[in-house]
Parts: C-alpha cells; sequence; structure tokens
C-alpha cells in the first residue's frame, strides 16, 4: 500500500548552473500534510466502514442463509462483499496510522498491506467478472454465442475456477506488499511502507505500480465498457411496448459505469504521476509535492468509497437478491411472532396453573370452614 501520508524529501528549487547557495537542497517540512491526514483520514475511513459493514455484511448474511448460490452472479456477488469486507477490515489500522503513526511492528504491516492490495484488487478483478456474466446472460437470453468458451467459463459449474484464479491474481499482486513492507522511522514517527532493495531500482517499483494500475483499474473499466456498450445495444433494439424497462436498464448501465469511473479515475490518475515522478522526478518544488500529497489521499478515500456504494449498485438493485432478502425478512418475521406466541402460551398456562391452584386452596378453607 502506498503511504500518502507524506515524508520530508529534500528537492532543488533552483535549476541553474551558476553557483549559489540556493542550489543546495532544502528540507520540504510536511507536518501540516501529517495533520490534515491525522484528521481526515480516520474520518472518512471511520463513515467507509461503518457503511460498508452494514451493506455487505447484509449480502453475507443473505446468501449465506440460503445456504447455496443458484447463478453465477450470485457467486461473485458474494466474493465482491467479502473481498469488500476484508479491505474494510483494514481501515481502522491505518487510520491509527494516519493519527499516530505505526505501532503494531512488521509482521503485522506485512499483513494489513498485503491485504489491502489483494483485497482492493479483487474487488475490481470481480466487478469485471460481473460485467462479463451480465453480458453473456443477456447474449444467452437472445441466443447468440451458445458455444464460446466464455459461455461455458461463465457457468455455475465452472463458476468456483473464475474466483480462484482472480482471487489469486489478486494475490500475486499483494505479494510483494507481504514482502517488502516494513516499518521505518520518519518525520518522528514509525511508518509502515514497502522498501524497495536497490537491485529492483526505481523500474522495479515502476513496473509493479503500473501491474496495479492495469489489473485494478484500466482491465476492468475497459470490460465494463465493453461489456455494457453491447447491452445498451441490444436493449435498444427491444420492441417499444418496453420502452420504460429498456430506459431503467440503461441508467442502471450508465449509473454503474459512472460511479465506477468517478470513484477510481483521480486515484489512479494521481497513483500513475507518482509513478512518474519516482522515475522522471518531475516535481521539484515543495509545494507541488504536498499538493500530490494530499491529492493522494483525497482521491485514495474516494475510491475506498466503492466498496460501500457495491452492495447498492450491484446487489439491492438485483430482483433475485431482493426476493431473497424479502424471504429471509419474512422468515425471521414468522420466527418472532413463534417465539412470541410461544412465550404466550407459556405464560397463559402459568397462570391457569397459578389460578387452579389457587381455587383449590380456597375450596380447602371453604371446607374446612364448614366442617
Amino acid at each position: 500500500m502506498d503511504n500518502p501520508v507524506g515524508d520530508d524529501y529534500d528537492y532543488h528549487d533552483n535549476s541553474s548552473f551558476n553557483f549559489s547557495y540556493d542550489d543546495y537542497p532544502t528540507i520540504c517540512e510536511k507536518a501540516d500534510i501529517r495533520s490534515f491526514a491525522g484528521y481526515f483520514l480516520p474520518i472518512m475511513y471511520a463513515m467507509c466502514l461503518l457503511v460498508g459493514l452494514a451493506g455487505n455484511g447484509l449480502v453475507v448474511i443473505v446468501y449465506a442463509y440460503h445456504k447455496r448460490l443458484r447463478t453465477t452472479m450470485d457467486a461473485f456477488l458474494t466474493h465482491l462483499a467479502v473481498a469488500d469486507l476484508l479491505l474494510l477490515f483494514m481501515l481502522p489500522f491505518w487510520a491509527a496510522d494516519a493519527q499516530r503513526g505505526w505501532e503494531l511492528g512488521s509482521v503485522v504491516c506485512k499483513v494489513v498491506s498485503a491485504c489491502y492490495t489483494v483485497n482492493f484488487t479483487c474487488c475490481m478483478l470481480l466487478l469485471a467478472c460481473i460485467s462479463l456474466d451480465r453480458h453473456l446472460a443477456l447474449a444467452r437470453a437472445q441466443g447468440k454465442d451458445r458455444g464460446s468458451w466464455l459461455q461455458r467459463m461463465f457457468c455455475r459449474r465452472h463458476c468456483s475456477k473464475v474466483c480462484v484464479v482472480v482471487w489469486t491474481a489478486a494475490f500475486m499482486l499483494g505479494l510483494p506488499d507481504l514482502i517488502l513492507s516494513e516499518v521505518r522511522w520518519g518525520s518522528n514517527r514509525n511508518v509502515c511502507l514497502a522498501v524497495y532493495p536497490p537491485s529492483m531500482g526505481v523500474g522495479g517499483k515502476a513496473a509493479l505500480e503500473i501491474a496495479e494500475v492495469l489489473l485494478g483499474f484500466l482491465v476492468p473499466l475497459l470490460v465494463m465498457l465493453v461489456c455494457y456498450w453491447s447491452m445498451a445495444r441490444a436493449l435498444k433494439g427491444l420492441p417499444v411496448e418496453s420502452r420504460g424497462k429498456k430506459w431503467k436498464a440503461l441508467r442502471v448501465l450508465l449509473i454503474v459505469v459512472g460511479v465506477f469511473v468517478v470513484t477510481q479515475l483521480p486515484y489512479n490518475v494521481v497513483k500513475v504521476y507518482r509513478m512518474m515522478d519516482t522515475v522522471f522526478a518531475l516535481v521539484t518544488h515543495c509545494g507541488t509535492s504536498k499538493v500530490l500529497d494530499k491529492a493522494a489521499q483525497v482521491t485514495k478515500s474516494l475510491a475506498l468509497t466503492h466498496c460501500c456504494l457495491n452492495p447498492i449498485l450491484y446487489t439491492f438493485v438485483g430482483s433475485s437478491f431482493r426476493q431473497h432478502l424479502t424471504k429471509l425478512a419474512k422468515r425471521f418475521g414468522e420466527g418472532r411472532r413463534k417465539r412470541r406466541t410461544r412465550r404466550n402460551d407459556v405464560s397463559a398456562e402459568g397462570e391457569v396453573m397459578e389460578m387452579s391452584f389457587n381455587s383449590h386452596s380456597a375450596s380447602q378453607a371453604t371446607n374446612t370452614f364448614s366442617i
């Protein structure tokens, strides 16, 4: 995981070849950037954690209650919710790091950094799988491409294999964080960050970041654009009678793509620019470096909000999930009513027994009095 809190760096403010004391490097003090991260990131991470736990937790509970995933979409949505939850569970660690520095040791630093990268990448790849599955489902409904290898792969029998490939690719991308992350002392605090060995050089770090951008943004975006464009063209060919449903489906597709672009594009643009800065030293002024660090903090928080929106975009709008949720709510309500009725019956039986006992005692007293 990149450390967007900001460290102090040396920058040459004067690039002239004439000798001057201004040619010596100056320290770029970033105490204000760390102060901004100390109150901005914990607030954003707490909001993402609360909203994301509620939505994704409900998805996992509903599908776990039914115990059997009937379609490939159900399987992808379940894996997406699990990946979102695992990603959200990493946020308290980074909130504490932004506020007080890293205080949990090197092992936890490695695990948390790797889990963050793995689950973030897995979420993006699963979004691509969901888009492709929707496209293939529409093609099957129209009787197209029934014998293609994609249709054979994206079926219920092979869905688990696709999910294994996705998790494996995400794990391979998070492996460098597991190996290279360390706790270093800098700017009067401990910092958890990936320390690349000199043998890898700047090119190795840049190659890893390019792979993260490709698998975590460009590939899912291209898959979504191609699949949803094809689906939009197919929906336009529907008869006039279903125009209302057609435009509703098109609006959903536009919202899904729009939310993905709005939340993920700024973060990846900043990430690519910082990667180019490590290779070509584009940033030479302290003010520019501060702006770039603050932009990384804001855009990364914006990218994480997609974990909160995934249940709404991909699950709650689906009719099958709404049916599952309605059945679960009905069974939960019936169970509460049965338990309440059972308690009322038990209390009523207790009252009847108490009344019979009291009447028996009264009759005894009356008979004794008569005698």
